[in-house]
């Protein structure tokens, strides 16, 4: 049975269970609002998402030390179907009707997203560089991810089903700008010193 299952209480299981467990709950939420519109967003992201990523796996590019079912597959499709697809939802549901202020929107969710994801390479086994990969790839590619889906997603959700975010709370001296400065001047400095300790 162990070949199979990998259900020992680590870091890496907690953080499986949490995003399969707040992933559930936003997919609900969306599907709620519009299950055939946001359902075929979904499915799409899903798609191209696990297909990336076991594209780049097979490729040797990255791997995933810890599965539950390691026997079973060489990534966690359900962690990833749960993290990717729902950010798309969101970013989609909430991104500013402007693209000058989408610019700012994006590259903050995906300075968060890289954060988390430099947490995961160097302090659990969820996922671990390989063959000419690095931080910078997964940088970009989640810029081109997201940035498709942005377009994606302006032609399958009419604006009626969209809440984008005022742009007068994102203008300077409003709490949506202080939160966009704080999380890049934090996350380039972080980025900045992580490059500089690797060599």
């Amino acid at each position: 049975m162990n070949q199979y299952i990998n259900f020992h209480l680590s870091i890496e299981f907690y953080i499986y269970l949490t995003i399969t467990i707040i992933g559930s709950i936003l997919l609900y939420y969306f599907l709620k609002i519009d299950w055939k519109r946001y359902g075929l967003l979904f499915i799409l992201a899903t798609i191209i998402g696990n297909g990336l990523c076991y594209l780049f796996v097979s490729l040797g590019f990255y791997s995933y030390p810890y599965l539950l079912f390691p026997a079973l597959t060489v990534m966690p499709f359900t962690t990833v179907t749960l993290s990717f697809p729902i950010l798309v939802l969101m970013t989609i549901r909430y991104s500013p009707s402007i693209w000058a202020w989408k610019i700012p929107f994006y590259w903050t969710i995906i300075h968060i997203g890289m954060f988390w994801e430099t947490y995961a390479l160097n302090k659990t086994q969820i996922i671990e560089y390989n063959f000419k990969w690095d931080l910078w790839d997964s940088y970009t590619w989640w810029w081109i991810f997201f940035l498709l889906f942005e377009w994606i997603g302006s032609l399958i959700i009419p604006d009626n089903l969209r809440k984008p975010l005022d742009i007068r709370h994102l203008r300077y001296g409003k709490m949506g700008w202080a939160i966009i400065h704080i999380v890049l001047i934090i996350t380039i400095f972080l980025a900045g010193y992580y490059l500089g300790s690797l060599r």
